[in-house]
């Protein structure tokens, strides 16, 4: 199983600084600390997956969870709009998304 939750909340974190561009130094901080905080859920969330101990179903479900999450903080911020903190938080949960299919994919 390749999956290293180091490097996908890395990846996590840049998928959104790609997103709100200009706004990066301001939503740096909340990012990165939803990630850190959300980082044990996240790793178990995609091990539960990877394992095939958590459907694919229910597996979206969390994350959709963990999006609007995400999204809630980052609208917390006056400097991004609602648009742009939709697509971050998308944007982050999709590379969680990836990296969790990449591993199963590796696995099978």
């Amino acid at each position: 199983m390749n999956f290293d939750i180091n490097t996908v909340l890395a990846d996590m974190s840049s998928a959104v600084k790609d997103t709100v561009s200009e706004n990066w130094d301001e939503t740096k901080s909340v990012a990165n600390r939803f990630l850190q905080n959300r980082k044990e859920r996240l790793a178990l969330l995609s091990k539960l997956r990877i394992e095939g101990d958590l459907s694919e179903e229910k597996f979206k479900s969390r994350l959709e969870d963990e999006k609007l999450i995400l999204e809630a903080e980052l609208n917390a911020l006056e400097v991004i709009s609602k648009a742009i903190a939709q697509n971050a938080a998308n944007a982050a949960i999709n590379a969680l998304e990836k990296a969790v299919f990449k591993a199963i994919s590796s696995t099978i």
